[in-house]
């Protein structure tokens, strides 16, 4: 295993649940393979990357290119391109539920790793193309 960012080591110390921690221990090494990033804390989010946004309405800023949370009743995968861009993908993962930019996993032995590790790699690739000017609601498939 490769040195984590001392914050990034806290919170995985911090999950008391046995299954959010090997997930969040599994999404670590599926988020390096498929970003090339190192994690870091991003307020509550272990974030890989980055990415430089611009809205329509003159907002910008910097978020995680990509990203998870080790919530009490799911693992998130954050997608922020939207969950729309990856629905033929999402057929196949398993089961999970989802949000507008958030993917929600109970238990990561239950879905497909390949097909997570090829969302997490579609949206990453999609986010630092550029400054992305979608909102993750705008996001999907044409």
């Amino acid at each position: 295993m490769q040195p984590v960012e001392s914050a990034v080591v806290a919170y995985l110390d911090a999950i008391s649940s046995p299954v959010r921690r090997r997930d969040a221990e599994v999404m670590i090494e599926l988020m390096r393979r498929t970003t090339g990033e190192e994690p870091h804390m991003w307020g509550s989010i272990v974030g890989f990357g980055e990415y430089h946004y611009k809205y329509q309405s003159g907002r910008e800023g910097d978020a995680p290119a990509g990203g998870f949370a080790a919530r009490k009743s799911a693992t998130t995968v954050y997608v922020s391109d939207g969950v729309g861009a990856h629905a033929e993908l999402l057929e196949r993962l398993g089961p999970h539920t989802t949000g507008v930019g958030c993917i929600y996993v109970k238990d990561l032995t239950a879905v497909d790793l390949d097909v997570l590790g090829a969302i997490v790699t579609r949206s990453y690739a999609a986010l630092t193309d550029g400054t992305y000017t979608k909102r993750a609601r705008e996001g999907g498939a044409p």
